[in-house]
């Protein structure tokens, strides 16, 4: 080897700058081999101590390596060789400078390798420096490539800068937002405070206001009791005229409240409606941004599945160029073992150095493939950044909808609540006035459709109009095609249950505790469900009548009552006008039911000189439970006068009515009530060709026609306010002369039925309640028997 080496020409210092230069730095340092003094002191070195030199010698310089004294300092055996070519490299994922570092620093070895095989093979001088300029090329395309991997580490460098900068911009609005909405709230508690402290004010003025109003009128009544009684009886004259103007102005008032409580009304109805537009816009828009929501996360979805696949692919390549490598490892062994065992000829060589530049290109273009999918994943990891930040920013979208709407609610409840309490002052007004002018109020009742009623097929023949006046208190009937409109002080259509309807007339039944005469009866064609809403079905949950829920009120009240002082002492009775007879419902001896002559009671009906109605020989019951009611009604239903009919198959035969006298005293004021309250189901007219009446049904059914006939004679004489009016005409109309007199807060119920075929009977009936809703009867009194003069009358007030 020595010999070899002192024979060989000297190289230039092109060659030697050559060698030095076509290596890197880095990759000199790595490769480190010691130098030897001269060329004769050539020592043989196992390669395995120049693989430890090449981590620990880091200063050693490799550009020595390319002089021709030097390179044949180092020599290899073939075990050595052998180890070199099976090398595997350890790679790691996604670390790819850390690779190419590894397969340069292979390079290097094997160019030294290499290089000891030109030394060897003096022949194929030419070769190695092919090999030599091939290697050197390849080595400028990995510099290339770090070059190039380094340029992208900046730009992606200055991207991450820039989203921090925008993630900064957004954390400092956010912080803003929130420091608003702190402001917000702390206005907010400012103005509840002030809120709470004006409600407190006014209360303290209130409580003011009704002291001063004591001290004035403890004032006039002192001053009142050093009048003499000429004065007093001028003053109470007086008194009674402005009385009666204010009366009027205050109907004037209320008239023009009434108005504007209407327009308001309205006006609400319009907000409300605008306000349902609204929010009918706002829950579109939320549906939207719901969809938009869903299709961000799907996309989200499929980039996740794609950057799945492209990793998927990336590792596919990268076992295809370990495969490669292994393939160029194996050749390489291939070439050691052909030069070693047989030195063949250089064309053999050449094919395999082809072999190896095609091998390399393959290389080469699996870097490309990888870099151009490492380009793709980075931009599907941007899309799903994107994806991300577009479903935040849709889900902020969808809470300021969110709250939008909850804030539209909130108003629409607002809203909703005004529109009650507005409802609440038209009825309050409208029952004044109604006092005042002293009509009858009527109210109309739907009965559900029936399976017998054969309204299937047909078009309905009621509806009810929907605006803002007609609103709950019209109604229509359509009878061969045309429309008849009627108006009432309230409708419940056939969906309205037992308890909304009491809710109207409950304040009327307070009334009579109040001391009024109070007076509810329900009319209509047979079927048409009258008894059940006076009665109801006591037995059903939920189904009980007018007649058991109105005295339930009246107890419970009454109880409420005695702790102001109050004691009452009610009397109850039921009769039955049947076939014009009186007939007592309560009476233990079941002959007694004649009038005139004939052995038994005499029930007479008779009014006294304070307009009082009383039946003579009647039973009349104690009660103070609501139990002994209830048992009383049971006994009154099994004995009233009911029978089948084809309209009905239990229809009621007579009138029945129902009487609560009601006196109470008040042990502190001294002051003493007397109330009345009859509750009065009439028995249904009905045609002889549709009920099919005969024997005892005719006469019945003749009776009943004409008590309801001789009712409407006496509406129609006081709707014309002719002086006579016939009540002793019928012992119906004769029994209801206080209510229908102008002594009594009245109220008629009338029923209807929607069967197609009962459409007349309707329309009869509507037209009827309509005459009976614009008599004028006069202003209900209060019975009150005795009052102290220095007491303060009852401040109780009736909204009957």
């Amino acid at each position: 080897m020595a010999s070899r080496n002192q024979n060989r020409p000297p190289r230039s210092p092109s060659s030697k700058k050559e060698g030095v230069e076509g290596i890197p730095l880095d990759k000199r340092r790595r490769i480190g081999m010691g130098r030897t003094g001269g060329a004769t002191n050539v020592e043989r070195k196992p390669f395995g101590s120049v693989n430890r030199k090449l981590d620990v010698t880091a200063t050693s310089d490799v550009g020595s390596c390319a002089e021709g004294s030097d390179c044949g300092n180092v020599e290899f055996t073939k075990e050595e060789v052998d180890a070199m070519v099976n090398e595997r490299l350890k790679m790691k994922k996604f670390d790819h400078k850390g690779n190419l570092e590894l397969v340069s620093e292979l390079n290097a070895r094997l160019k030294v390798c290499i290089k000891w095989f030109q030394k060897r093979d003096e022949s194929h001088v030419e070769e190695e420096g092919k090999l030599q300029i091939a290697l050197d090329a390849l080595e400028k395309k990995c510099t290339e490539t770090e070059a190039e991997m380094k340029n992208k580490e900046e730009r992606f460098s200055a991207t991450i800068s820039e989203l921090r900068q925008d993630n900064a911009c957004l954390q400092e609005r956010l912080s803003k937002e929130e420091s608003e909405k702190l402001d917000a709230i702390a206005c907010h508690r400012k103005e509840n405070e002030a809120r709470i402290a004006l409600e407190a004010l006014q209360a303290s003025l209130s409580k003011d206001l009704e002291k001063a109003q004591q001290d004035i009128l403890a004032a006039n009544q002192r001053a009142s009791s050093v009048d003499d009684m000429y004065k007093r009886l001028q003053e109470y004259n007086l008194s009674l005229q402005q009385y009666n103007s204010k009366l009027h102005a205050e109907l004037e008032v209320a008239r023009e409240s009434l108005k504007r409580v209407e327009k308001e009304k309205s006006t609400i109805v319009e907000n409300h409606s605008t306000l349902r537009g609204r929010y009918s816009s706002l829950q579109d828009q939320l549906n939207l941004a719901r969809t938009a929501q869903d299709e961000a996360l799907n996309q989200k979805d499929t980039l996740a599945n794609e950057v799945k696949c492209l990793r998927g692919e990336l590792q596919q390549v990268r076992e295809d160029r370990d495969r490669q490598v292994a393939q160029v490892q194996a050749l390489t062994s291939d070439v050691v073992k052909y030069k070693e065992s047989t030195g063949e000829s250089c064309a053999k060589l050449e094919y395999l150095m082809e072999k190896t530049k095609s091998l390399e290109e393959t290389c080469s273009s699996q870097r490309e493939q990888i870099c151009l999918l490492e380009h793709q994943l980075t931009a599907a990891n941007e899309k799903l950044k994107m994806s991300d930040l577009s479903s935040i920013e849709t889900r902020t979208e969808f809470e300021k909808q969110k709250r939008t709407v909850r804030e539209l609610q909130e108003r629409l409840a607002e809203t909703e609540n005004q529109l009650v309490e507005g409802e609440k002052l038209r009825k309050k007004l409208h029952n004044t006035i109604l006092e005042l002018k002293g009509n009858i109020r009527v109210f109309c009742r739907v009965r559900p459709v029936l399976p017998d009623d054969g309204a299937g097929s047909e078009p309905p023949v009621i509806s009810y109009p929907t605006s803002t006046e007609a609103l709950g208190r019209g109604i229509d009937v359509i009878q061969s095609g045309q429309k008849y409109p009627f108006t009432f002080d309230k409708v419940f259509n056939h969906d309205a249950s037992q308890q909304e309807v009491f809710v109207e007339i409950s304040q009327l039944v307070q009334s009579a505790l109040d001391g009024y005469k109070v007076c509810i009866f329900a009319y209509g064609q047979t079927g048409s469900g009258k008894t059940y809403t006076m009665m109801g079905r006591p037995e059903a949950a939920g189904q009980k009548g007018l007649i058991p829920r109105s005295l339930e009120q009246i107890f419970q009240t009454s109880q409420s009552l005695m702790a102001q002082g109050w004691k009452y002492k009610m009397q109850a009775s039921m009769l039955e006008i049947y076939n014009e007879t009186i007939r007592d419902l309560l009476s233990t001896n079941k002959s007694s039911s004649t009038e005139n002559g004939a052995p038994g009671k005499q029930y007479t009906i008779k009014h006294d000189a304070n307009g009082n109605t009383y039946v003579t020989d009647l039973t009349i019951v104690d009660v103070c439970r609501m139990e002994e009611i209830s048992s009383l009604l049971r006994q009154a239903a099994q004995s009233r006068s009911v029978g089948k009919t084809q309209m009905n198959e239990q229809s009621s035969r007579s009138h029945f009515v129902f009487t609560l006298r009601i006196s109470g005293v008040n042990e502190g004021t001294e002051q003493q009530v007397q109330g009345v309250l009859n509750l009065i189901d009439l028995a249904g007219s009905e045609r002889l060709s549709r009920s099919g009446a005969t024997g005892d049904r005719l006469k019945e059914t003749q009776a009943i026609n004409r008590s309801l006939s001789c009712l409407s004679d006496v509406i129609f004489a006081l709707a014309k306010k002719e002086d006579h009016v016939p009540f002793r005409n019928s012992k119906l109309t004769y029994l209801l002369q206080p209510c229908l007199g102008g002594d009594s807060k009245t109220l008629m119920f009338v029923n209807i039925s929607p069967d197609p075929a009962s459409v007349g009977e309707s329309l009869c009936s509507l037209r009827f309640a309509a005459r009976v809703n614009a008599c004028e009867i006069g202003i209900p009194r209060r019975q009150m028997l005795a009052q102290t003069p220095a007491r303060p009358a009852d401040s109780r007030l009736s909204y009957g």
